[in-house]
């Protein structure tokens, strides 16, 4: 168990109302409390910011700078453990043989899509979907699992709004593409565990150049977190490749239909196009 939830339970009972209902939200929501201040998790509890600082020196903490870095430091052990989802996936797999498998998946993917909608900032949303549209160009990146969504998202932004590219990787020259970043630049990231250390340089990089970052990741404690201008979460238990995928696409394709959508003459001018280039290049296939 954790430091501060030990204290946090060997404490309780010597703590006011107040302090009781600001402990149980550092216990329940140590990711929110991870970023968030002091005032605002006071506010969240109903409760003053000065009652918050006061609860820190009782668990024994200089003040809340140093209970938040502990915090921090656990929730970046958690996402290192040594356990590997990939058995935890099978075993559980094994278990559904002789249930209604087709249920189950069906159910349990409609949940994650769920969480992982919910878990969005409007206000956040509507700006990088707003980012994406004013951007000149794009950049999408993503490696091992995160490759297949970046490809599709590539080529989804492409048919909306255009002048989007994908990195991949060691086939690219990375520092010509990089030079060609700039403040008008939008990337977007795509990063699950275990987190490849090229996306991380990669952003990092174009974070130095002036882009905005956008991160399409499991937790706002994810290396590629730390960079992101705006980031949205995958919410699904490990391992996210396989168990997230539906949410990952989700996601995504609320980014592309958001933009679609928008009544911004440069998407609506810019699909017209793309369509009358399809229908005059490509020898499709009529349905008889």
């Amino acid at each position: 168990m954790e430091k501060y939830t030990e204290n946090i339970r060997k404490n309780y009972n010597n703590m006011t109302k107040r302090q009781k209902m600001i402990a149980k939200y550092l216990m329940d929501f140590p990711k929110e409390v991870a970023f968030q201040t002091a005032k605002q998790i006071g506010q969240a509890c109903g409760a003053s910011e000065t009652t918050v600082i006061r609860l820190c020196y009782i668990l024994g903490y200089s003040g809340f700078s140093e209970l938040q870095r502990e915090i921090q430091t656990s929730l970046l052990e958690d996402t290192s453990s040594t356990t590997n989802p990939i058995d935890n996936f099978r075993e559980i797999s094994n278990t559904l043989k002789n249930a209604n498998l087709i249920q189950h998946v069906m159910e349990q993917d409609g949940a994650y899509v769920k969480a992982t909608l919910e878990d969005i900032d409007a206000n956040q949303y509507q700006k990088a979907i707003e980012k994406l549209i004013e951007a000149d160009n794009r950049i999408v990146l993503g490696f091992r699992s995160s490759y297949g969504p970046a490809s599709w998202l590539m080529f989804a932004l492409n048919i909306v709004i255009g002048n989007t590219i994908q990195y991949h990787g060691e086939i690219e020259d990375a520092n010509y593409l990089l030079s060609k970043v700039n403040e008008n630049t939008v990337m977007v990231a795509i990063s699950f565990p275990r987190y490849v250390q090229e996306t991380l340089s990669f952003v990092k990089a174009a974070k130095k150049k002036g882009a905005c970052i956008i991160a399409i990741t499991d937790d706002r404690l994810s290396p590629i977190g730390q960079y992101a201008d705006f980031l949205f979460r995958v919410i699904a238990p490990a391992p996210i490749p396989l168990k997230g995928i539906t949410s990952t696409f989700s996601l995504l394709n609320l980014l592309v239909t958001s933009i679609a959508a928008s009544d911004n003459p440069k998407v609506q001018n810019h699909m017209v196009g793309y369509g009358q280039n399809s229908s005059e290049f490509y020898p499709f296939t009529q349905r008889e």
